[in-house]
C-alpha cells in the first residue's frame, strides 16, 4: 500500500469515477443527467483533497485500486475547507441536492461514535481489475494500519452485495436507515 500524494490525485479520482458510477448513495446526490461522469470526478476530487487534509489516501502497490479514510476527529473548518465545500455545491451538486446532501450527512454522523475512529469513506478497485484480490489485500492493509493506531474502522455501503465482502473481513452491520435505497452501517 502505497501513501498517496497530491500528484496522485487523477489517478485517485479516476479509480473512484468508475467504482462508483451506478453506486446508489453516490447518485442519490449526483444529478443524473449528461454531466453525471463530471460531477462524480469533482465529488471524488473533492473527497480525496479532503481527506488529504484531514485523513489519508491510499493506492495499492499496483495502483489499481485506493481507499480514502478521513479522521472525523482532525477535521477542521477551515478558509479552504469552506471553499472546497461551497464549489461542491455550486457545480455538483446545486441548491436542492445540497440539502439533500446535508441531510443525508447529518443522518451518517448521528450514527457515528463520538471517539475517534478510522473512517473507510472510499475503496474502490478499477473496474477491469475488480474480483482479482486487489481490494482484499488493499482491505487487509488498511485493517492492519487501523490496529496499528488502535481504532476502529468505521463505514458505510449502499451497495448489499459488498456487505458479504466486508463481513468476511470482521464487519458487523449495526445499523441501516433507507432514504431512496437502503444504507448499511458497518464496523469493526
Amino acid at each position: 500500500m502505497i501513501k498517496a500524494e497530491k500528484k496522485d490525485k487523477q489517478k485517485v479520482t479516476d479509480i473512484l469515477t468508475d467504482s462508483f458510477f451506478d453506486n446508489r448513495s453516490v447518485n442519490y446526490v449526483i444529478p443524473q443527467d449528461q454531466r453525471k461522469r463530471e460531477k462524480i470526478e469533482k465529488l471524488m476530487a473533492y473527497s480525496f483533497d479532503v481527506c488529504h487534509a484531514f485523513g489519508e489516501v491510499y493506492l495499492s502497490d499496483c495502483r489499481r485500486a485506493c481507499a480514502l479514510v478521513l479522521y472525523p476527529e482532525k477535521k477542521r473548518t477551515t478558509l479552504q475547507s469552506i471553499w472546497w465545500d461551497l464549489q461542491l455545491a455550486a457545480t455538483v451538486f446545486g441548491l436542492t441536492r445540497t440539502f439533500r446532501v446535508l441531510n443525508r450527512e447529518q443522518l451518517i454522523r448521528k450514527h457515528h461514535p463520538s471517539f475517534p475512529f478510522f473512517y473507510l469513506w472510499f475503496i474502490g478497485v478499477e473496474r477491469n481489475n475488480q474480483h482479482a484480490g486487489i481490494g482484499r489485500q488493499l482491505m487487509q492493509e488498511l485493517l492492519q494500519l487501523s490496529q496499528q493506531q488502535q481504532k476502529p474502522v468505521y463505514l458505510e455501503t449502499s451497495t448489499p452485495e459488498n456487505v458479504p465482502w466486508y463481513q468476511q473481513f470482521g464487519f458487523e452491520v449495526y445499523a441501516e436507515e433507507s432514504l431512496s435505497y437502503k444504507l448499511y452501517f458497518l464496523r469493526k
